[in-house]
């Protein structure tokens, strides 16, 4: 070992030089995000001159071949004036442009979803635009997907699958509780943190199963289940005891959220929601309210997830509970199931098929 091997060895270097690279790291990202932000706002104009332009009947279609051409031989080392992309930066900036008007070098701001825009619409890579260009139909849920990259670091691989599995339509959509026993602020942020219903695309299980198992699969794909719970989720325990007048009960899963300081209560039933699986979930988080939770948490919150739900129901049983509860179902492989549904032969196309045969 040479002497500068002997110099890396020692805590105190190692110490040291953590701070350096921990400053460059935030050097090259921020420097990463100031050149995103030049070339999408490039992209931005171009899209907007070349709206205006091919809208005119004297230049049309014809405008983004040429433009193109011009870029490529003007700009040899830089990519991104392919024809193709030209037409992208149109139409993104067409989606866009009724909700933020541009004057100049300035956004108008036309409103509340316009300010969200302003702030983060040239926080996120192309590529990432493109993929919402082509799934999105609504301005409102594009922003969604935007505000969610931007606030949870998602690579376009987890953009992609979020948009697949429909999130923008589940996210926050639990029936629960909430805005009569958590404080308004609070009670929203919670609100945002539940889905309805959670997809468990990654378990392998078949259409009849019980808790029990249902409940072992989750805890062998944790990573993924903690990816659907969504951000801030910490892992506590399967099956955690809870000892009461010389009594053991069982949690199915217990986590802890970091965002909002607080545990959550997650009870899983295979079945349609009966009122009175509400009872036993209240139990449990009074439980933890008064044994596990600290001064500094905020109230615990339950969750069932269920097979089925009828949302009337639901909500006629959360009337008048007063810790903070909600009620959610699940789903496994909802499109693909959809999707084989749609090219699957009925009974009778069979039966003709084999009579045909005969």
């Amino acid at each position: 070992m040479d002497n500068t091997e002997i110099l890396m060895s020692y805590p105190e270097y190692q110490k040291w030089v953590e701070v350096i690279k921990a400053k460059v790291r935030k050097s090259h990202l921020s420097a990463t995000i100031k050149v995103n932000k030049e070339l999408l706002s490039l992209y931005w104009e171009i899209g907007k001159e070349l709206d205006l332009k091919s809208s005119q009947g004297e230049w049309g279609e014809k405008i983004i071949t040429a433009v193109s051409k011009d870029l490529v031989a003007s700009f040899p080392q830089m990519r991104g004036f392919e024809k193709r992309n030209l037409e992208r930066m149109r139409q993104w900036y067409r989606f866009y442009q009724p909700c933020i008007e541009g004057h100049g070098d300035e956004i108008r701001i036309a409103s509340q979803l316009a300010t969200q825009l302003k702030d983060l619409l040239f926080c996120i890579p192309w590529g990432h635009h493109i993929y919402i260009l082509t799934k999105c139909k609504q301005v409102e849920e594009a922003a969604f997907y935007i505000r969610q990259t931007v606030n949870n670091g998602w690579s376009r691989s987890i953009l992609s699958h979020n948009i697949s599995m429909h999130l923008y339509d589940r996210q926050g959509k639990a029936i629960t509780n909430f805005k009569a026993n958590l404080p308004l602020e609070q009670s929203e942020l919670v609100q945002q943190l539940t889905k309805d219903p959670y997809i468990f695309d990654f378990l392998d299980l078949t259409e009849t199963h019980d808790e029990k198992t249902l409940e072992s699969f989750l805890e062998s794909k944790m990573s993924q289940f903690l990816l659907e719970l969504g951000k801030g989720f910490c892992y506590y325990g399967r099956q955690v005891k809870i000892e009461m007048e010389h009594t053991d009960y069982y949690i199915d899963l217990l986590f802890y959220n970091v965002i909002i300081h607080a545990y959550f209560v997650v009870e899983l039933k295979s079945v349609r929601f009966k009122p009175e699986h509400l009872g036993q979930l209240n139990f449990y988080v009074n439980a933890v309210d008064n044994i596990l939770k600290s001064k500094d948490d905020n109230p615990t919150i339950g969750l069932l997830i269920c097979k089925e739900k009828e949302d009337l129901v639901v909500e006629y049983s959360l009337s008048g509970i007063s810790t903070p509860l909600g009620v959610a179902s699940y789903d496994m492989y909802p499109d693909l199931v959809t999707g084989y549904k749609n090219t699957l032969p009925t009974i009778e196309e069979i039966e003709n098929e084999i009579k045909s045969l005969k």
